[in-house]
C-alpha cells in the first residue's frame, strides 16, 4: 500500500509494537500559540514552584481545530494508519485541553523511581462510550507533545503487550464493556457498582503481567500515534519540569471491519488487532446497541472551565490597565 508519511520500517514497527512516533507532527509555533496563556489558566507561576499545588491537572478546552490544519503531517500519518477517507474529522478535532504533569517536591527528592508496572494509573482510554472490539469512537490513542519531555519527566508510559490482552478480552464480550475506575466491566454485569464485579478486567493487574514498558519522551511538536487498545499510564515527574500534552480522540465514520473481503483494504490498526488475536480475519458484531456515556469528569471540567475564564478575564483587564498606565 502507498503511505503518505509512514515508512515501511514504521509500518512494521507499528504492527509489532502498536505505536509510532511522528517527529514534528505539528509546529512549535502552533504549540506556542496554544500554550501562551496556560499558566494564567492554571493560576500558577511558572517560575515559582511553590505555586504548583497539584501534581496532575486535566484542563478543559477553550478552542478547537481540525488536525488537518493544526498538524498536517500527523493527520496524514493518522490516515496511513486508519485508511484515507475513513476518519470523521469533525468529531476528531484537537483542543487545548492540556494534561499537565508537574510532579511534587517529594518526587523530586525521591531516591528510587517507581517501576512502571507499579504505577497506579494504568488504563485504556474511552470513558465516553461502551466499548466493543470494533468501536469507531476512539480509533487511535493520540498524544501530541506541547513541551519537551525528558526521561523521568512525567512522560506517558505504555505497555505494548497490553493491546493483545485488551483485544482478547473485548473479543469475548460482544455484549459490550463499560469503563469503571481502573477496570473494564461487562455491560451486562449485575453489580450495582461495576467496579465490584470480580469478573472485571483490571488494568493494573494486566500491567503487572507485561514485561515491556516504553516511556513516551520527545520534543515539542512530536505526536505519538497508538493502537486504541494500548494500555498506558501517567508516570511520575521527578524532574519537576512541566510536562504538557493533549489526548484527542480520533473517530471513524464506520466501525472497524476485521472481516474485509479484500484483505488489502484492512487498515494498519485492523491488521494489528487481528495480529493481536492471532487470526487472519474475524467476523465480529456487537450484541447490543452502541451507546455513548457521560464521563464522570464532566462536572469538574465544567467548573474548571469557568474558573479559567475568570482568570483569563482578570489577566486581560490587568494587562489593559497596565497598558493604559504606560501610555499615560
Amino acid at each position: 500500500m502507498h503511505y503518505k508519511v509512514l515508512t515501511e520500517t514504521q509500518v512494521d514497527f507499528f504492527l509489532d509494537n502498536g505505536y509510532v512516533v511522528i517527529k514534528q507532527g505539528f509546529s512549535k509555533e502552533k504549540a506556542a500559540e496554544w500554550t501562551k496563556n496556560i499558566w494564567v489558566r492554571l493560576g500558577m507561576d511558572p517560575n515559582d514552584k511553590t505555586t504548583w499545588t497539584k501534581e496532575r491537572i486535566h484542563m478543559p478546552w477553550h478552542m478547537r481545530e481540525k488536525p488537518s490544519t493544526f498538524a498536517p503531517k500527523a493527520w496524514e500519518a493518522m490516515q496511513d494508519l486508519l485508511g484515507e477517507g475513513r476518519i470523521d474529522e469533525d468529531n476528531s478535532t484537537w483542543g487545548d485541553s492540556f494534561i499537565v504533569n508537574l510532579g511534587t517536591p517529594e518526587l523530586a527528592a525521591a531516591t528510587e523511581d517507581v517501576h512502571p508496572r507499579n504505577l497506579d494509573n494504568w488504563h485504556v482510554d474511552g470513558d465516553f462510550f461502551v466499548h466493543y472490539l470494533d468501536s469507531p469512537e476512539q480509533a487511535l490513542l493520540v498524544i501530541p507533545l506541547f513541551s519537551d519531555i525528558k526521561p523521568r519527566g512525567g512522560a506517558t508510559y505504555i505497555a505494548p503487550e497490553g493491546v493483545e490482552r485488551v483485544a482478547r478480552y473485548l473479543a469475548t464480550h460482544p455484549e459490550g464493556v463499560v469503563p469503571a475506575p481502573g477496570r473494564l466491566v461487562s455491560a451486562t454485569s449485575s453489580y450495582a457498582d461495576p467496579a465490584d464485579d470480580p469478573a472485571a478486567w483490571v488494568h493494573r493487574q494486566a500491567a503487572t503481567q507485561c514485561s515491556k514498558f516504553v516511556e513516551m519522551t520527545g520534543e515539542v511538536g512530536d505526536v505519538v500515534l497508538m493502537h486504541p487498545l494500548m494500555l498506558h499510564s501517567a508516570s511520575k515527574n521527578y524532574l519537576r519540569q512541566a510536562r504538557i500534552i493533549i489526548n484527542p480522540p480520533v473517530a471513524l465514520k464506520a466501525p472497524f471491519n476485521l472481516n474485509r473481503e479484500d484483505p488489502s483494504e484492512l487498515s494498519l490498526v485492523e491488521r494489528k488487532t487481528l495480529r493481536a488475536l492471532g487470526v487472519a480475519r474475524l467476523e465480529f458484531g456487537p450484541a447490543a446497541e452502541r451507546r455513548r456515556l457521560v464521563p464522570k469528569s464532566r462536572a469538574a471540567k465544567d467548573a474548571m472551565l469557568e474558573e479559567e475564564k475568570r482568570r483569563l478575564a482578570d489577566f486581560e483587564n490587568q494587562s489593559r490597565v497596565s497598558s493604559v498606565g504606560v501610555t499615560a
